[in-house]
Parts: structure tokens; C-alpha cells; sequence
């Protein structure tokens, strides 16, 4: 094989494995970014959790932690009396009405817990201030309108069924005390 040969071979050999690498580096990131979907992480701080010098997640050091406590106002409709389920989804969200109908069949089985969707299009200062960034985004509410927690995408009942555990009173949710 002459010197030309050499380098192309090695050329197209270097760029398979590069190719190869790539995929596997994208494979990678999209099992995590799938393994994430769904998945709630805390919104703010709950009332009995509070470390001294801890910052509500959302907000920077030093900001308002009035951009993680949402009113009727801002959603248009009254709080549940417990907890609020909150959805910001999208005209064209593939998985907006999964998470539409889940939400709400949750909503129905514990008193005191309501679902409020919101248009994300038409509310772009709630989109902005609380920075969703992809729908369906669902954040859980507290009595008060504090965000205790937020997940982004199709959440699981169960997931959703434990991210009001921490807000709810046992006996209005119907379970034993």
C-alpha cells in the first residue's frame, strides 16, 4: 500500500472512531436526560426543613424568594385548599394530555388538592419568573403557593402521588392516620 493509502485508511479508520465515540457519548446523555424525565426535585423550602443559609432552588443568593411562592392571581384560579397541582403545557406538547389526564385523576382522589393548567404561550412572565423551560412542566403547590417541588415531562402517578405526601394531611387524603 503507497503513502496516499496509508493516510486515507487511517483517515476513515481516526473517523469511525470518532463516530463511534460520539454516539456512544449521545447515547449516554440521552438515558440520562431520559432517566430524569418525570422526576421531581425540590421547588423550595417546606416549612419544617429550613437549614440556615439555605436558598430556595429558583432563586439566586440575594433574589426575592417571592418568584417561588405563586398566588390565585398568578394562576388565575384559587388554590387547593391543601395542595395545587400546576401544569404549563403547550398547543403542540405530545405529552401534555397524558399529564393533563394523570394530574387530574390524582387531583380527584385526595380532598383539598386541585389541578390548574396553564397555557405557557400566553403566560410567558409565569414562564420566564419561574424559568420553565420545556413542557409539560409540573410544579406542586403548598396551601400557601410555595413550590415544593417541580418535575419536567410525563411524571409517573406514583412520583406524583409522593410529591404531595409532604404537603398533605393524611386524613384528607382519605389514607389511615
Amino acid at each position: 500500500m503507497d503513502s496516499a493509502g496509508q493516510v486515507l485508511s487511517m483517515g476513515v479508520t481516526g473517523g469511525l472512531i470518532a463516530l463511534g465515540v460520539a454516539l456512544a457519548v449521545a447515547t449516554l446523555i440521552g438515558v440520562a436526560l431520559r432517566h430524569r424525565a418525570g422526576r421531581f426535585r425540590a421547588g423550595s423550602r417546606r416549612a419544617g426543613s429550613r437549614r440556615a443559609g439555605a436558598q430556595p432552588a429558583g432563586t439566586r443568593a440575594g433574589a426575592s424568594t417571592q418568584a417561588t411562592v405563586l398566588t390565585e392571581a398568578d394562576l388565575g384560579s384559587r388554590l387547593g385548599e391543601q395542595a395545587t397541582l400546576v401544569q404549563f403545557s403547550t398547543a403542540w406538547c405530545a405529552q401534555c394530555r397524558p399529564t393533563r389526564q394523570l394530574l387530574a385523576r390524582v387531583a380527584a382522589m385526595a380532598d383539598g388538592v386541585r389541578h390548574i393548567e396553564i397555557d405557557a404561550a400566553a403566560r410567558m412572565d409565569l414562564v420566564r419568573r419561574l424559568r420553565i423551560s420545556s413542557a409539560p412542566t409540573v410544579l406542586v403547590l403548598g396551601a400557601d403557593g410555595g413550590i415544593v417541588s417541580r418535575a419536567v415531562g410525563l411524571p409517573r402517578q406514583a412520583d406524583v402521588i409522593a410529591a404531595l405526601g409532604p404537603v398533605i394531611e393524611p386524613e384528607a387524603s382519605g389514607a389511615p392516620p
